[in-house]
């Protein structure tokens, strides 16, 4: 390889991402692709790549050393240039679960399904399918574009929107309501596949009637405890509990970027809302992900 990071130390998990694998769920396969799709897209653009280009995304602290040649480094949206040999030390992150770290050229680790993020649950992707260790390689692509610094802020403090149903008719009276109008925290159980929200328990009318379906990052589902899991990237592709909402394309980040313990508060939009919102700000990934 001609360029590389070497990994020098490792504090937490640390997987490659970039933005996913779509059109591969009817062969089983879940999208996967960044936690945070907002602050993947702001770190690459930040070095000159395309916005789903391959990045790290960790979840606690990192050192790792340049090898090869110079690059542009961005961490959170916010570039720097490091020269060949030079040190990179990446704080875990604080007010967020997650954070970015991109590289001009991105990662050129092998392409595995279209993709060369890191798909834990099938462990395959980003090195081996697995998270990063002390000594690893991550051989670097070459050279990114034009370079668009624009930091990477989110309100993690504001309401998630939501498309309520498909599966209104499974719940009980008042089940909406207690949806929008309570108040839920992050469980320390979260991970990739699923957000679990602890709060106001939603009452459902039925818990057998149901077929496995089709499921989508973002689903809303309720077991028969009540407890309220909103499916992520590594999501099951399919799946038999009740779905009381959805949260939008536009919110994905906005919610999933929330450390344990931190509020949650929902908000009900329309189909046509929901598309409007994606639309003003899906320019952001108009530019395809690198293969």
């Amino acid at each position: 390889m001609d360029a590389w990071w070497e990994v020098l130390a490792v504090g937490g998990p640390v997987l490659v991402q970039d933005g996913g694998r779509a059109g591969l769920m009817h062969h089983g396969v879940p999208p996967g692709g960044a936690l945070v799709p907002e602050w993947l897209a702001s770190s690459n653009r930040a070095v000159g790549n395309a916005w789903g280009a391959a990045a790290l995304e960790c979840y606690g602290k990192l050192e790792l050393r340049l090898h090869g040649r110079g690059a542009w480094v961005a961490v959170d949206g916010r570039a720097e240039r490091v020269e060949d040999g030079g040190l990179v030390s990446v704080p875990a992150p604080r007010e967020a679960v997650v954070r970015y770290v991109a590289v001009d050229g991105g990662l050129a680790v092998p392409v595995v399904l279209g993709g060369r993020g890191t798909l834990p649950v099938a462990k395959l992707g980003g090195l081996e399918g697995r998270p990063l260790k002390r000594g690893d390689r991550l051989p670097l692509g070459t050279g990114g574009g034009a370079r668009v610094e624009e930091g990477s802020t989110l309100a993690l403090e504001s309401e998630v929107r939501v498309v309520l149903g498909p599966d209104l008719g499974r719940f009980g009276v008042g089940a909406e309501e207690v949806l929008l109008g309570g108040t839920f925290a992050v469980s320390p159980a979260s991970d990739r596949v699923g957000m679990r929200l602890s709060g106001p328990v939603l009452p459902q009318a039925d818990t057998g009637s149901g077929v496995s379906g089709p499921m989508v990052r973002g689903a809303i589902e309720v077991p028969s405890s009540g407890e309220a899991i909103v499916l992520g990237p590594d999501h099951p592709t399919t799946g038999g509990y009740p779905v009381l909402a959805v949260v939008i394309r536009a919110d994905w980040g906005r919610l999933a970027a929330r450390r344990p313990g931190m509020s949650v508060k929902f908000q009900a939009v329309s189909t046509d809302e929901a598309r409007e919102i994606w639309r003003r700000q899906s320019p952001a990934y108009s530019a395809a992900p690198k293969p």
